[in-house]
């Protein structure tokens, strides 16, 4: 048989984890959709063309980041699905199938809705192109729909990124944090980038050497929070700096800043803000942490027919 699409795993995973109420792995999840579709053994071996994942597996993957993104759903550690409160009312107050239109509301309604959002939390300018799609799918040529498919795909990468940072210890955030600036181009080599976190580290995390003779400087403040990171965090971290007698700091959280954070920044003029959303972006651009596959888009090469020029 021919794998279902992926909306059509929304409603058998909707109702698998209804079941579930303390949540259950991703694995389970796949394989109780598979049977709620009729998916049979062999045809849970086919792969997607680029081989790194079992289809059906793929496909309920984007079905639950719908779920998550309708707020019915969530991931409280990589790999482990929960239905959120709504998500147990929403199943409640829908005993009889789904009906067409509910499921493509599931499916497409909640596209452009951010996951991980910080709490109170404002939003820093972001500089790559994560727009939403704006043609419809039926009207959009195949460079369109490549577009929106690549908007689509960062957009998941980015929020399993912060999942996965939220997970890890403080001490390993600070060495990503520090990977991901070597790898924008800050330092000679990564042994100018070194971790100073700890007690006792006077509000720094990180120093980057950006000279061999280190003289200059940038310091880091890294922060694996959930809560907004609020003025006095920024305003402690300036102090730092005025410690150090240094004149550039990169403050970078998992989280998000208060509008008085922010403001604060921009009045001092030395110090960077990074919030999740954009270092989840920065890690996908320079590939820490993430891995990236090629493509082979084909295209005619008109200049190869002009016999004219030949």
């Amino acid at each position: 048989m021919t794998i279902p699409t992926y909306d059509k795993f929304i409603e058998p995973i909707l109702r698998f984890l209804a079941t579930k109420p303390d949540g259950v792995s991703a694995r389970e999840a796949h394989d109780a959709a598979a049977r709620a579709l009729g998916i049979s053994e062999v045809d849970r071996q086919e792969l997607l063309p680029s081989g790194a994942q079992p289809i059906y597996k793929n496909r309920a993957g984007w079905a639950h980041d719908r779920l998550k993104r309708a707020g019915l759903s969530s991931s409280p550690r990589r790999g482990f699905w929960q239905l959120t409160t709504q998500g147990l009312a929403f199943v409640a107050s829908h005993l009889s199938p789904l009906t067409v239109q509910e499921v493509e509301q599931l499916a497409i309604g909640f596209m452009d809705v951010r996951l991980k959002s910080a709490p109170n939390g404002e939003s820093l300018p972001s500089q790559s192109l994560t727009q939403a799609p704006t043609h419809e799918s039926a009207l959009a040529s195949p460079d369109d729909r490549l577009g929106e498919a690549i908007v689509e795909l960062r957009k998941s990468a980015a929020a399993e990124l912060l999942e996965a940072l939220a997970a890890v210890s403080p001490s390993f955030f600070e060495t990503i944090v520090l990977d991901v600036l070597h790898r924008m181009g800050y330092g000679a080599s990564r042994a100018d980038l070194q971790r100073v976190g700890g007690s006792g580290d006077g509000g720094i995390d990180g120093v980057i050497s950006l000279d061999r003779l280190g003289l200059e400087k940038v310091y880091v403040q890294a922060k694996r929070w959930q809560a907004t990171v609020g003025r006095p965090e920024v305003q402690g971290f300036y102090g730092a700096l005025a410690g150090q007698r240094a004149n550039k700091g990169v403050f970078i959280t998992t989280s998000g800043y208060t509008s008085q954070a922010i403001e604060f920044a921009r009045s001092v003029e030395r110090i960077v803000l990074v919030d999740g959303p954009r270092l989840a972006e920065l890690m996908i651009d320079h590939e820490v942490g993430v891995s990236a596959r090629t493509v082979k888009i084909p295209k005619i090469d008109s200049d190869y027919f002009d016999e004219d020029s030949a």
